[in-house]
């Protein structure tokens, strides 16, 4: 266990399929520290077969902290977390080589490697009980007693990710093939939606099955099913088309299950059994993600199913994105030592 130490910066890291971001802060706050400076690079870590290349991370990470460094006045990084996509199953790599590459290139003392979710975790919620949903292109559920972690779907969008945007852009682009066939379950208004984006809908296979970024092309269409959902002018013949919204509803029970599967009932957080209810204290669940941008016609059916799977929760605002999360838990170790529980894949400590 890395004992708590103290020094003047802490050094956030999120790196994810859109690029790799940096944030400093100076050390001292247990909670989540102001940043000093912040720099993003466009360029997303590589992986291969052995996982996240540590070595690529490595030359993305390091000229970002030595100029953030620079601006602030110099000194020493205490503390580093790096919150990764794919940290969970792909980052070996990164946990048998970072440790002695910051300490020798940054004079790192503590480092905690973090799955994507942990991060996002940490900068919605802190060191508090409860559960956040991460949605985007995909949908992970993650849920923690303080004890232990504990996981929902976010296996990807063949066989889970259920209700995230690839999720919910595909049930759309289906409901236009329906409509397009005059099968029932169609929708018009999604049929004329995707004629807009893709042109004729009958090339739309030709158009997607070939890609290797389909996730994202599909998802591409979700803001298009809120849209619709929130569009009274779609109708036909009078009748509103009742698809659009029936199809994120569906959505919303798919995330409040999710969420339903990790979060902890009442408790002091005192064990990690999370059929156990230990005194009365109230657990948080927070929504998190680019997905929830698309407003009411989304949120509105959430909390409904948050509220009637999930009683016993309070539904609270996130208070900071992934790498917020990742400056949270560098703080917590430079000052009070993690308050996060431990994990061999979804939060390491070197």
């Amino acid at each position: 266990m890395a004992s708590a130490v103290s020094a003047p910066w802490v050094l956030g890291v999120d790196s994810g399929g859109s690029g790799l971001r940096t944030a400093l802060a100076a050390a001292g706050a247990s909670g989540t520290p102001e940043p000093v400076g912040r720099r993003v690079s466009e360029v997303p870590v590589r992986t291969g077969p052995a996982g996240i290349d540590p070595e690529h991370l490595l030359e993305v990470l390091l000229p970002s902290a030595r100029l953030l460094l620079e601006r602030a006045g110099g000194g020493r990084v205490a503390a580093v977390c790096v919150g990764a996509a794919g940290m969970a199953t792909l980052g070996e790599a990164l946990r048998e080589h970072l440790p002695t590459a910051l300490a020798e290139t940054l004079g790192v003392r503590s480092l905690a490697l973090a799955a994507d979710g942990v991060a996002a975790y940490a900068g919605a919620l802190g060191a508090t009980r409860g559960a956040i949903v991460a949605a985007g292109t995909g949908m992970i559920a993650l849920g923690t007693d303080l004890r232990a972690w504990r996981r929902a779907d976010g296996w990807g969008h063949l066989l889970g990710d259920c209700g995230g945007g690839a999720w919910i852009g595909r049930a759309g682009l289906e409901a236009a093939m329906r409509a397009h066939d005059g099968r029932a379950g169609g929708s018009p208004a999604l049929l004329s939606r995707a004629e807009r984006l893709f042109g004729s809908v009958p090339g739309l296979p030709g158009q997607l099955y070939p890609r290797t970024d389909r996730p994202a092309v599909l998802a591409s269409f979700a803001p298009e099913v809120a849209a619709c959902a929130a569009d009274a002018s779609y109708s036909a013949e009078g009748v509103r088309d009742p698809v659009p919204a029936g199809i994120l509803r569906d959505a919303a029970v798919e995330i409040a299950r999710s969420a339903a599967a990790v979060c902890p009932p009442p408790g002091s957080g005192d064990t990690a059994d999370f059929g156990t209810t230990a005194s009365a204290s109230i657990p948080e669940v927070s929504l998190t993600g680019g997905l929830f941008r698309m407003g009411q016609p989304l949120l509105d059916p959430v909390h409904a199913e948050l509220a009637a799977r999930l009683p016993h929760a309070r539904v609270v605002t996130a208070t900071g994105d992934p790498l917020d999360g990742a400056l949270h838990i560098a703080a917590q170790m430079a000052t009070v030592g993690l308050g996060l529980p431990r994990d061999a894949r979804l939060l390491t400590v070197h």
